[in-house]
């Protein structure tokens, strides 16, 4: 009798996740169309890696199609939608509001930071509560860093697409293993909606997934993680070898612009994964590095979810040393790259 329950919860968190993809691709075919190609282009400018201008509005479709599989596993009974996920969901939700209209009209830096800063806030006491300062503020500062630099890593073909299929992937296996099927069928439908978006954003992109789906994307990313370590799904560590690749990219990007003394809120083109594409690997294979990344970090994280903490603490810091080992090869080879450009006369593209 279990297992016949088990089965059937298996197979409406499925239809969940088809209903997220379906529901994508639904929503992507209007944005494609020859009137939604005219919304919201992003023009290129000295942060960007490509040269004509391309759609931004995809984070729709990811928005509407996760919500469609969230809405139908809830219907189908899958699972009720507990208050902890309602409040990561809802207030991810207003997330994409306000960067729907910095898409628009481009908001100003300050005003965005507050509104990031105010949402990680409000998602940390209410899933955790503020008795303990030191652990609100941390995670707090947590979940609004991986909302902005999951926006900052949104800027090559393939590449924030990939990571949310990566990592909300294996938060639904995580909490599947764990028994909950709430956050399985979100987490789940994430995924789902954004590998539809994937399609169309693998290079030669057609389509951007633009702040409306990063920031939201980012912030999902560190609210529900803290929602999965709060209930017991996950330890805390696991959000950050899942999202790993993303985090210790912008984290040591911004460290050695804070380093040279530079305007951190300027656009640049220092992260490690542009300088992949300008080094020559192009979208396609630095989109592939990194998917390797995202794939060796999110087994591993999986593997020993549930190991002792002897073998916990060896994985990430194993994981670590590796993404750190990456990043010192590609900073090698960049310098390399940058004296033979300079040597020959040639411009850094």
């Amino acid at each position: 009798m279990r297992t016949n329950c088990t089965d059937k919860m298996s197979a409406m968190h499925y239809l969940s996740a088809l209903a997220a993809f379906a529901a994508s691709l639904a929503c992507l075919w209007i944005l494609l169309s020859p009137l939604g190609r005219r919304l919201m282009l992003d023009h290129p400018n000295a942060r960007s890696l490509h040269e004509q201008p391309v759609p931004r509005s995809g984070g729709l479709a990811i928005i509407a199609g996760a919500a469609a599989g969230i809405a139908g596993g809830t219907a189908a009974g899958a699972a009720p939608v507990p208050f902890g996920l309602i409040v990561a969901l809802g207030l991810a939700a207003a997330l994409a509001a306000l960067s729907l209209a910095d898409d628009l009209f481009t908001l100003p830096t300050l005003l965005r930071l507050a509104a990031h800063l105010a949402a990680a806030g409000a998602a940390v006491s209410l899933l955790i509560g503020v008795s303990e300062p030191l652990h609100f503020v941390l995670l707090a500062l947590a979940v609004a860093w991986y909302a902005n630099l999951y926006n900052f890593m949104d800027g090559s073909d393939g590449l924030a697409g990939g990571m949310a299929v990566f990592g909300f992937g294996a938060y639904a296996w995580a909490a599947h293993q764990s028994g909950h099927a709430a956050l399985t069928t979100a987490s789940g439908s994430v995924a789902a909606a954004s590998f539809a978006f994937l399609l169309v954003n693998f290079h030669p992109a057609r389509l951007f997934m633009g702040d409306v789906g990063s920031v939201p994307l980012g912030f999902l990313a560190g609210a529900l993680g803290v929602l999965g370590w709060r209930d017991g799904a996950w330890p805390l560590w696991f959000p950050i070898l899942v999202f790993a690749p993303f985090v210790c990219d912008a984290t040591l990007t911004l460290a050695k612009r804070l380093l040279r003394r530079e305007r951190v809120w300027q656009a640049h083109k220092d992260h490690y994964y542009q300088r992949l594409v300008r080094m020559g690997f192009g979208h396609r294979g630095a989109a592939w590095i990194e998917y390797a990344a995202m794939a060796g970090c999110a087994a591993t994280a999986l593997l020993f979810r549930a190991a002792e903490p002897g073998m916990q603490a060896g994985a990430l810091g194993a994981a670590v040393i590796v993404l750190i080992v990456i990043a010192a090869w590609i900073d090698a080879r960049w310098a390399r790259w940058s004296r033979a450009q300079h040597d020959s006369g040639g411009a850094l593209t």
